[in-house]
């Protein structure tokens, strides 16, 4: 079993004096910089000169200062830009200000995993990851409540490596929910699979297919939406509230039957055999150098793909059915 620290396992206290560096102030940045500063921790925001995320830090009443000016400052640099410019972000601000006795903070692997940044020996390199987007962090923490997260350690040269990150991991109110112990392989090549094969990947290519089976069967690309595609939360939030045991127990004996029966003839051998290739070239790392050529190219097929998905019917049919909800906000 791996190993879970709560609040009694991480002393905030470690963070007396220290000032922590967020760099970075979209999804993540701004719930782990409002979260640390309302839990007595000094912080100071790195951003880019012109950044639209500037002026709306201030007026969180945060302090904001270029990404190498926080840098310079801080004592622990947390990197919370997009994995795909982080190196640059390192090599121009977080690099030249990595002094001996730092901590370098990420809350994903995949740059120190597939060596795209080498940090120098003298620092601290920690991961603290939030398992949930940084909006519900946020929100979690303001209902004095928390997300869980995950704690790695990829270096420790001050010797109290985890210690700092789990106190952390406490003033984003992580250890309320509790932070359960991984490594920097552990979470990278599981999160990327996690993202690729089920999550993202497998779920969205799911509920794709079943909208066109239905579509192209002759039936209406309304009902289709309704049955694959908008259901799907209704089923998801029953499992995150209690398991496939608590879903099984709200739906129809009709539906149970059928989700034992034929779920395991729509993820068959083949669909497992498909999961192991993907898993395995995430091991090896090549998605990892398909994603960075991928943007040293200009990100042409990530772009093209973005652009047809986002022209599929489905997306036209799920627009229109959307503003009939009464709590839909528009779009």
């Amino acid at each position: 079993m791996a190993k879970i620290y709560y609040q009694s396992d991480c002393s905030l206290s470690l963070l007396d004096g220290k000032t922590v560096a967020i760099i970075g102030y979209g999804s993540q940045g701004h719930a782990h910089a409002l979260n640390l500063k309302e839990s007595g921790v000094s912080v100071v925001v790195g951003l880019y000169e012109g950044s639209a995320s500037w002026r709306e830090a201030e007026g969180a009443g945060l302090r904001v200062r270029t990404a190498f000016e926080a840098a310079k400052e801080a004592d622990i640099i947390m990197v919370l830009v997009p994995d795909e410019i982080q190196p640059e972000v390192y090599e121009e601000s977080v690099r030249p200000n990595l002094t001996d006795g730092k901590m370098l903070m990420f809350a994903h692997g995949f740059n120190i995993h597939f060596r795209q940044i080498v940090p120098p020996a003298g620092v601290d390199v920690t991961m603290i990851a939030p398992k949930g987007p940084g909006h519900t962090v946020r929100s979690e923490y303001l209902a004095g409540k928390g997300v869980p997260c995950l704690v790695a350690v990829h270096q420790d040269a001050s010797g109290k490596a985890k210690e700092k990150a789990l106190a952390y991991a406490a003033g984003i109110g992580g250890s309320r929910a509790g932070v359960l112990q991984t490594t920097y392989r552990e979470e990278t090549e599981t999160d990327l699979f996690g993202e690729q094969a089920v999550l993202c990947g497998g779920v969205t290519a799911l509920m794709r297919a079943g909208y066109e089976t239905l579509v192209e069967a002759g039936y209406e690309p309304e009902s289709a939406y309704f049955e694959c595609i908008h259901e799907m939360k209704l089923i998801v939030d029953m499992i995150y509230q209690g398991g496939f045991s608590r879903m099984r127990y709200s739906i129809s004996n009709t539906a149970e039957y059928g989700d034992y029966e034929m779920g395991r003839r729509v993820i068959g051998p083949a669909v497992r055999d498909e999961m192991r290739k993907v898993l395995s070239e995430i091991q090896d790392g090549t998605f990892a150098r398909n994603w960075i050529t991928e943007n040293k190219v200009g990100r042409p097929h990530f772009l093209a793909s973005r652009r047809i998905h986002a022209e599929h019917g489905l997306e036209k049919v799920g627009r229109e059915l959307r503003r009939m909800y009464s709590w839909s906000e528009g779009e």
